[in-house]
């Protein structure tokens, strides 16, 4: 779109790799997206520190907040999935993936920081190293490491001539597919929503403001009304994929208990 010289330049992939902030060419460099990962996980923690530092047996205001928080994790993931022993158990892993995730989706919305943190590579990518060590480490743990790569690369049942062609895909699903969708799906929907509210809103603004022709306006309001409904559909998916991802750790936790199943 051309209008008395301005142009509407389009969002891109070089949003998610701003210049170097601090400590550049060193690999300890900071830049924009590191120092919201940072800021969030600060807010995160505090809110937590001050909901539960005094914790009354009638929980009021914040703390209230805190513990409705926690509840929703306890129960409608850890021990839904796990049941209460290995829920208990496996709590602390699963809480700090909801809470991390959601915090870091949720700068994607919040005016001056309009970046989700989860959005580059990076954090979800140690999110699912984790996820991966942690089911792995439950199941060898339960098992022994022989019995728990026998069940599930060779699964009981099977007739052993198809073992050929089950046991490959039995590894690849298990191993490397497992770990490879968490951290694709979480960066994935994080970029895709971040880039879908940036070209309506820069096109707003660009159609109300600086494309000199009053005509197009309208449709720069409309592109407005339509970022502001992708924000609340944001905000949702924001909440999804924080509970998707929490949740498909504690299936897969569950799994590796139980992998002779």
């Amino acid at each position: 779109m051309l209008a008395e010289g301005a142009e509407f330049h389009k969002p891109s992939i070089e949003e998610f790799f701003p210049p170097a902030l601090l400590f550049e060419g060193t690999p300890f460099e900071v830049d924009r997206i590191m120092l919201i990962r940072i800021l969030m996980t600060v807010l995160l923690a505090a809110f937590f520190l001050i909901a539960l530092r005094r914790p009354k047996l009638v929980p009021r205001g914040v703390q209230n907040l805190g513990e409705l928080a926690l509840d929703f994790v306890r129960v409608n993931i850890a021990e839904d999935v796990l049941g209460k022993q290995n829920g208990r158990r496996f709590l602390p892993l699963l809480t700090t993936f909801f809470f991390l995730i959601w915090a870091a989706n949720l700068s994607g919305v919040i005016p001056l920081l309009n970046m989700p943190a989860t959005a580059r590579i990076g954090l979800p990518l140690v999110l699912a190293v984790v996820a991966y060590l942690a089911f792995n480490y439950a199941g060898i743990k339960a098992q022994g490491a022989g019995q728990y790569f026998k069940s599930n690369l060779f699964p009981p049942g099977v007739p052993k001539p198809l073992y050929i062609l089950v046991t490959p895909i039995e590894f690849a699903s298990t191993f490397i597919i497992r770990p490879g969708t968490l951290m694709i799906r979480l960066m994935a929907n994080m970029l895709a929503g971040h880039m879908t509210l940036v070209l309506f809103f820069s096109a707003a603004w660009f159609l109300m403001f600086q494309a000199g022709n009053f005509l197009l306006a309208p449709v720069g309001a409309v592109s407005l009304l339509m970022g502001l409904v992708f924000t609340i559909f944001e905000l949702l998916v924001q909440f999804l994929q924080a509970y998707i991802f929490t949740l498909l750790t504690a299936v897969y936790i569950d799994g590796a208990l139980h992998a002779e199943h």
